[in-house]
């Protein structure tokens, strides 16, 4: 079992930053892309990396990352493609040395590792707990499991016995249960458009309900939450980050 001490916390962000349809929404025109993360981070307290699902950064990567970023600042890492989607996490010593070596140099404003688990990847609870039982304690993770074969009670005793964190998810064809299986919450909103990922802007009402859900997660659990807006496309991500940001008077 994995035992993290933090103060209860939001952390309410973006799933990325470096989006050049963002200009005239979070950034403004002309601003070089090197300048992108220090607007960002003058907006909101964590992001979540997604290029590293693509290439792993090197050491150095996250090293210049962590001097970017202020002090009280998390910083969520996507786990790379290579070990969630090649090798579908079979053999993870292969990936854990590389993945711990960059996470390592995020120091305190390293968040917890996000495992997105691709939609055709069918329930493995042998595999699962063989990845989840050699990454270090010392990393907080969180995993995303898309195909509905994994919601079921055995999978959430299997994440809660090692402290990682079910990824609660909203969007098109997403099963969206609130279960909370570690010290803190993960969830990541994919956009309302009921027939297409990352599409749409949430409605007040809409926001109004998440709101409520991450106040039940702080007040009756006692556990830091973490929520990503995923629906980037026309800046939605960050006007909705915003409106939740203002509901919840952060």
């Amino acid at each position: 079992m994995r035992a993290y001490i933090r103060p209860v916390t939001f952390w309410l962000g973006t799933s990325g930053w470096g989006y050049d349809h963002w200009t005239g929404v979070l950034y403004p025109e002309g601003l070089p892309p090197v300048r992108r993360l220090e607007t960002y981070v003058s907006h909101f307290r964590t992001v979540e990396l997604n290029a590293s699902f693509y290439r792993w950064p090197a050491p150095r990567s996250f090293a210049s990352w962590r001097r970017r970023l202020p002090d009280g600042f998390r910083m969520a890492v996507k786990a790379p493609r290579g070990l969630t989607h090649g090798r579908r996490l079979s053999e993870p010593e292969l990936w854990i040395d590389r993945i711990s070596a960059g996470l390592h140099e995020l120091r305190g404003k390293r968040g917890p590792l996000l495992v997105q688990l691709p939609p055709g990847f069918t329930r493995d609870d042998v595999r699962l707990a063989y990845f989840l039982d050699r990454l270090p304690e010392w990393i907080e993770v969180a995993v995303e499991l898309r195909h509905p074969s994994w919601q079921a009670e055995e999978v959430f005793q299997l994440l809660a016995s090692r402290g990682a964190a079910y990824v609660v998810m909203s969007g098109a064809n997403l099963p969206c249960v609130l279960r909370a299986t570690a010290p803190f919450v993960y969830v990541r909103l994919h956009g309302p458009d009921h027939a297409h990922l990352y599409a749409g802007s949430y409605s007040q009402d809409d926001l109004r309900w998440w709101a409520d859900r991450i106040r039940e997660w702080e007040w009756h659990n006692g556990t830091d939450v973490y929520v990503y807006f995923n629906n980037d496309g026309g800046g939605n991500a960050v006007r909705d980050a915003w409106a939740l940001d203002s509901l919840l008077g952060l």
